[in-house]
């Protein structure tokens, strides 16, 4: 059966990954140019200078790209059913509902993950070919919380898009921003790293919001 989901979720969002996957590659791939141009023009020697001068990175470019692509793919995944109301067949499946709502999440989660870490190694595979350990590392730790974001934006929307009541749903959605933002407080780059850790299990921990959602609908409420 979850096999059945899987599959009915990659015929709904099948498109939409391909699209995803390239503007995440495309987007990655344009902010390695960039740096691939400043090599050229001014020497590596430059490059490094301004790093650890100006603590630049040069893949601000890339801030929103995940949180973007991670709020779209909850919108083609649950938006749709939620307008047709044919998410109810869903809950009427030889499976427990919540079971299948985890396995409608896992899929995007690992789309996600398909469609993020190609981009993450991409830079990863070029920068240490230019740069030390310690200054690629520099730019890969700083733009992990971005990732990040895209998963939050993703758990999120879904958490949005399950509320079976408007006012409901402006209110997640509020809550939802301001869960966001925290994700790009800090502009410092690697001002994240002592609370990595903390901030993929507070990440995570969002798929349990649409547990509330899904229970609100199962039991049909309209406050």
């Amino acid at each position: 059966m979850i096999k059945a989901i899987f599959y009915k979720e990659w015929i709904k969002t099948r498109w939409y990954l391909l699209l995803a996957f390239v503007v995440s590659m495309g987007f990655a791939i344009y902010a390695m140019l960039r740096i691939s141009r400043v090599c050229s023009l001014k020497g590596v020697d430059h490059l490094w200078v301004v790093m650890m001068q100006r603590d630049a990175i040069f893949v601000e470019l890339l801030q929103y790209v995940p949180m973007i692509l991670g709020l779209i793919l909850a919108i083609v995944q649950f938006a749709p059913e939620m307008h047709h109301r044919s998410f109810k067949l869903t809950l009427h499946l030889p499976i427990r509902a919540t079971k299948a709502l985890a396995s409608m999440l896992s899929f995007g989660m690992m789309v996600l993950l398909l469609t993020f870490l190609p981009a993450l190694l991409l830079m990863w595979g070029y920068l240490q070919t230019i740069l030390a350990p310690e200054l690629y590392w520099h730019i890969l730790l700083s733009v992990l919380p971005w990732y990040l974001a895209g998963v939050a934006a993703y758990l999120l929307a879904c958490w949005v898009a399950l509320e079976p009541t408007w006012g409901r749903r402006v209110s997640n959605l509020v809550i939802g921003i301001l869960l966001l933002r925290m994700y790009f407080l800090a502009p410092a780059p690697e001002a994240y790293n002592e609370f990595l850790p903390l901030l993929v299990i507070v990440t995570l921990s969002y798929s349990l919001l649409s547990v509330l959602s899904l229970t609100r609908f199962r039991d049909g409420r309209q406050d």
